[in-house]
């Protein structure tokens, strides 16, 4: 997701009450129906103490955002308002980013997207799982509700066999992908490896100079892949001090408060990242780490991760649509967060993967890099960084491995995007969402056996 305008020091403090709004790299149902006006007296938004709204009471349409030529005053959002993406405002923003901010484009290229055939399997709604840490049943369509589901497509052999829409989102729309980002940096990372374009056991310093005096300067490339580096930076959201606020402010487009002086970029604000500790010890999911594989990507290639990803990937994936990235002031795309897609061409991505780097048995990404990936990495080093929800789980190329014994892996996001692949299924899930808690940690318990039940339920069934 992209990062906050940069504030001055008397509103971080009330920054942290919005927190939502800068969970960078940060942020899926019932069948689509047709949009509706707002009721004459819609829902209040959600206090900080009570429960926030459901999917369907906080339904972007249903709220009326953003609805009328032009919309009533009570209905509009903008990147100015310190809540633009605090929900239910999330709700409607995150498939509307780039009309909120700069963006750079992604093309799909003039030529046809490539087919996913259609199967669908009506027997998966009733589909029941039991949510961890509960011994009460949930069906697969009472799931996407509770996870406030904007979008969700399931492939089995690269068939579609279970689509649906909600909220801000349609077969023609595109969504925010938040931390889903990552792991496409990611896969351009390993796919430059596996290539020998990038040497991943170089210092970053080798390749950027620029960040030799940072934390990164003597870390290896494959540290900063697997997120091993150790970094003097916070991303606690709830501390007005953290070092994620600076990071938002070098990000922001918008003009800085009278007497900023900080960095105006995120290639200027990896240059002042201080180290914390020993790299390659522990794993510490940080957002800069990617920004950081976003530079040395471009020194290497001469593309930023917005270029390659077109040139290598979706101009050859046969995407549907145009994908896009927020960037900062300086047009550099926010590697760590920025990316936008359709769910279609999100889950082509999965498939691609699944296919071992191929689209119609032509090869796009060597077949070494997924190797890499769905390989894992050091979990020792994983279960330092304390995510009780994923025991045995590592991190490997920004993507994420459960190691189960299926060998599923998946990219996340926060507020509840998603692509899982099963690769022992032959499974592709790709959901993007705006739950009203950022964390995964709010959904995992839900999302994690549903993906695995539909998957194992597609196995055993076709």
């Amino acid at each position: 997701m992209p990062v906050p305008r940069p504030r001055s020091a008397l509103s971080r403090a009330r920054a942290a009450l919005v927190s939502s709004r800068t969970r960078l790299a940060a942020a899926l149902v019932a069948a689509l129906a047709l949009p509706v006006a707002a009721p004459a007296a819609p829902p209040s938004p959600t206090s900080p103490t009570s429960p926030p709204l459901s999917a369907e009471a906080s339904d972007p349409r249903l709220l009326g955002w953003m609805q009328g030529a032009p919309p009533p005053e009570d209905k509009r959002i903008r990147y100015t308002d310190d809540d633009y993406f605090s929900f239910p405002k999330l709700r409607w923003t995150a498939c509307h980013f780039r009309q909120l901010m700069p963006t750079v484009g992604v093309s799909r290229g003039p030529g046809a997207a490539h087919d996913l055939p259609r199967r669908l399997d009506a027997a998966i709604d009733a589909l029941s799982f039991t949510p961890t840490g509960t011994n009460r049943q949930m069906t697969w369509a009472q799931s996407l509700s509770a996870n406030y589901t904007d979008g969700i497509v399931v492939l089995h052999d690269g068939v579609v066999v279970y689509e649906r829409y909600s909220g801000c989102l349609d077969e023609h729309g595109q969504h925010g992908a938040m931390s889903v980002s990552k792991s496409m940096t990611g896969l351009l990372g390993e796919m430059l490896v596996a290539e020998g374009v990038i040497d991943e056991t170089q210092r970053v310093s080798a390749i950027v100079p620029e960040l030799k005096d940072s934390a990164f300067g003597d870390a290896t490339v494959k540290q900063v892949l697997e997120m091993t580096t150790a970094l003097r930076y916070s991303e606690d959201y709830a501390d007005p001090n953290a070092e994620v606020w600076a990071f938002s402010a070098a990000g922001s487009t918008l003009p800085p408060p009278a007497g900023y002086t900080g960095p105006r970029s995120y290639y200027d604000y990896l240059q002042t990242v201080q180290k914390q500790g020993r790299h390659g010890e522990a794993f510490g999911y940080k957002t800069i780490n990617t920004d950081a594989l976003g530079w040395i990507i471009a020194r290497r290639t001469g593309q930023s991760v917005a270029q390659l990803l077109q040139s290598r990937i979706w101009q050859r994936l046969g995407a549907e649509q145009d994908a896009y990235y927020t960037v900062d002031s300086s047009g550099t795309p926010f590697a760590g967060g920025g990316f936008n897609a359709g769910l279609r061409d999100l889950v082509r991505v999965g498939q691609l993967l699944l296919d071992d780097g191929t689209v119609n048995g032509q090869p796009i990404v060597p077949a070494a890099a997924i190797a890499r990936i769905r390989a894992g990495g050091n979990k020792q080093a994983f279960a330092k960084a304390g995510y009780p929800q994923l025991p045995g789980w590592s991190y490997r190329g920004m993507w994420w491995i459960s190691h189960n014994d299926h060998g599923a892996y998946m990219a996340r996001g926060v507020h509840g995007q998603a692509l899982y692949i099963d690769p022992t299924a032959r499974v592709v899930i790709a959901r993007f969402g705006s739950h009203p808690v950022a964390g995964n940690s709010a959904n995992d318990p839900t999302t994690l056996p549903a993906f695995d039940a539909v998957a194992r339920y597609l196995m055993d069934r076709h």
